[in-house]
């Protein structure tokens, strides 16, 4: 995924209200610039962190820039966006770049599925061809992918947690990708790393602790669990190389 034009850099005063974050440019100029993520943002969001925006051409928006990357005092580079995870995975998994999700016909994101009315991420849908399937790619495979952001390193160096907050919408989506394997489909929970210093991902037991439960459960019926880690630049993000999830 390139940033065309590339980002620009500021530096975080506050983020306040979710969506909005306030940032000082390199000449002074204070600006209001949308935050498109919703969560704790722990770590991610320290005043005075160096920052990266995008720019907007459309006039009817009151907010045209946006917040795409921080950068840690530790040096570490952070995508706070996560409307871009399901991004960089479509594109990995078109681009043939994780052989875990390789030899689907069909790719469809924000289809309608569950007993619990939600939308999965990604649908990948089989050959018609038995000739052309494989163990895997003979089903239908659905996949919810959740940005990983929160390093503590106090559990371990470069240790990742997802969530980062409790998510009952998280919960929700751990129950139908069972729902999905009992019905006798591939699951897959698609973890994406952005986080430059993150090389290693579990969930996060001390922060929800039925998140964490529902996932063992996932796992013991069959649910696939696959992270890999974003590459990370002012010029481009994509998907580069898989890393250990840690139960």
């Amino acid at each position: 995924m390139i940033f065309s034009p590339p980002l620009q850099s500021a530096t975080l005063i506050k983020r306040y209200k979710r969506f909005l974050a306030d940032v000082t440019l390199p000449n002074g100029e204070i600006i209001t610039m949308h935050c498109a993520n919703t969560g704790a943002m722990t770590g991610c969001a320290e005043p005075g962190n160096q920052v990266w925006y995008s720019t907007s051409d459309n006039p009817k928006r009151k907010y045209p820039n946006s917040w795409e990357l921080s950068v840690t005092p530790q040096g570490d580079t952070i995508c706070i966006n996560t409307a871009k995870a399901n991004a960089l995975v479509v594109e990995a998994i078109e681009q043939q770049q994780i052989p875990e999700l390789a030899g689907y016909s069909n790719l469809r994101t924000e289809v309608k599925y569950g007993s619990e009315n939600s939308r999965v991420d990604i649908l990948l849908e089989p050959h018609s061809n038995t000739d052309l399937q494989s163990r895997h790619t003979s089903k239908a495979c659905y996949i919810e992918v959740k940005s990983v952001t929160l390093l503590q390193d106090e559990f371990g160096a470069g240790r990742g947690f997802f969530p980062d907050a409790v998510t009952t919408r998280g919960q929700k989506h751990l129950r139908e990708l069972m729902e999905m394997v009992q019905s006798g489909h591939r699951a897959v929970l698609f973890f994406a790393v952005l986080h430059s210093g993150i090389e290693k991902v579990s969930s996060a037991h001390h922060i929800d602790s039925n998140y964490s439960q529902l996932l063992k459960q996932a796992k013991e019926v069959g649910v696939e669990v696959i992270c890999y880690k974003a590459r990370l630049s002012p010029e481009r993000i994509e998907l580069a190389s898989p890393i250990e999830f840690i139960d």
